[in-house]
């Protein structure tokens, strides 16, 4: 079957086979039978059938990114879309048609050279895939809506090997699945987004001592902002990067990284802005393209460390909750690891919760607690702090949690149901139309 394939097929006994199976989490040493790197929606079809047709389970890849080894498996078949890369922008309906490989790098570099922009990853090498079907965080969600808000059609490759292409006039309830779903209702061979007239932003990180006063002052700046101000609040070791003192380096602290997309002439007023927060002990903001702030973390998180996440959503950052953060902070265990918060406010509130699969609409912040070691050993260890961090959180919690930062072990139908919520029942139906002997259940799956 594999015959006709027109990408490349590598199976154990070839030389490149180590480097096909290897993912971005190197947690996961998976050995699969097959890896399809496919070039087209024809070797996704045929990839499809030979993995329903043989009962194998199959693995979905984009970018690699999935912190829960999904783009991976033992003994199945691995379908790689990182070979189809292309993107099609339409300057004057202003969206842009993406194949499902890419990377937040690849849309924006295209899409930047008409002076546009959608919401995406703060990691320029995160597939768009794994990240939209999720529901999608970035710097622009204040402005633009996640990801999976701006997603306006999708071709789909179904688990009966059908292409459809839904949108909001064909098969809606199948891109209402997507929008937020994850993985579990097929193969998205390209996406289409809609697009913002984004170019040049004024952003960048900014880093304080590691004070509750700091965040506190930080939740009032967001609450108090347009919503062309973007920013996350990082908690992290101080890295060594030329404009922190050197004594910094290493040491517990927090920041903010800023993506002001409104006027040129208001960068002075948010630089003082970001002045009153706290003593500022190293900054670099400025001017700079809108996909430069998506490649600020990629040198710190290179493919191959070793990863262990948890993630939660909380309706604000009361201060009892942001004591726990400077306390968990102050013990982060390497210069690779961060806790982000990411703002949910704006337009991401102003889609109603039963719109897109992406169900926490009432959400203000969302949290990734994310460890990051050089070996397997050391992220072991740190697997009892990431969970002890993320249960001191929990009372000030929403309860459920973003699956883009579900690991490994955050499976179970109970905590599925927790993360899409309100959601959860629908999703289940559209999964018995779609997939009902669940091929696609590598994932957080939504059983049919």
């Amino acid at each position: 079957m594999l015959a006709t394939v027109h990408g490349e097929v590598v199976r154990p006994e070839d030389p490149a086979y180590d480097d096909a199976r290897a993912v971005y989490n190197a947690m996961h040493d998976r050995h699969p039978a097959v890896v399809v790197r496919a070039a087209d929606a024809g070797d996704i079809i045929t990839t499809v059938a030979l993995a329903r047709e043989q009962s194998l389970p199959l693995a979905v890849r984009g970018g690699s990114h999935s912190v829960a080894g999904h783009g991976t498996c033992d003994g199945g078949a691995v379908l790689d879309l990182g070979r189809m890369r292309g993107v099609r922008v339409d300057p004057v309906a202003r969206t842009a048609r993406a194949e499902g490989g890419c990377t937040w790098a690849d849309l924006n570099h295209a899409t930047h050279a008409f002076g546009l922009a959608t919401t995406g990853g703060v990691v320029s090498t995160t597939g768009i895939g794994g990240l939209t079907t999720g529901g999608g965080m970035g710097f622009l969600a204040r402005r633009c809506g996640l990801a999976c808000d701006n997603l306006v059609s999708a071709d789909v490759v179904t688990a009966d090997g059908s292409l459809v292409t839904c949108s909001a006039e064909h098969d809606a309830d199948l891109l209402w699945a997507v929008r937020g779903g994850g993985g579990n209702f097929g193969v998205l061979a390209s996406l289409e987004y809609r697009l913002h007239p984004i170019a040049d932003i004024l952003g960048g990180p900014t880093f304080y001592p590691l004070d509750p006063d700091v965040m506190r002052r930080y939740r009032e700046l967001i609450a108090d902002s347009s919503e062309e101000f973007g920013a996350l609040l990082v908690v992290a070791l101080g890295p060594p990067l030329p404009f922190l003192p050197e004594r910094w380096h290493g040491r517990p602290l927090c920041g903010v990284i800023t993506c002001w997309t409104g006027s040129e002439d208001q960068d002075d007023r948010i630089r003082g802005r970001l002045a009153e927060l706290g003593p500022v002990l190293g900054q670099h903001v400025g001017r700079m393209p809108y996909p430069v702030i998506n490649t600020l973390f990629d040198e710190l998180l290179p493919a191959g460390l070793f990863h262990y996440w948890k993630g939660l959503f909380s309706r604000g950052l009361p201060d009892a909750a942001l004591d726990v953060y400077a306390e968990y902070g102050a013990t982060t265990p390497s210069i690779q690891s961060a806790t982000v918060v990411f703002p949910l406010d704006g337009a991401v509130q102003r889609v109603a919760p039963d719109a897109t699969a992406f169900a926490y609409r009432d959400a203000g912040f969302s949290a990734a607690l994310s460890p990051a070691m050089p070996t397997r050993a050391q992220c072991e260890a740190q697997v009892g702090w990431t969970r002890a961090f993320a249960d001191a959180l929990a009372p000030y919690s929403v309860g459920g949690g973003y699956v883009n930062f579900m690991d490994a072990d955050d499976q179970g139908r109970d905590r599925v149901r927790s993360n899409y919520r309100q959601n959860y029942d629908r999703l289940v139906a559209l999964k018995r139309h779609w997939d009902p002997g669940n091929l696609f259940h590598l994932n957080h799956n939504i059983a049919p």
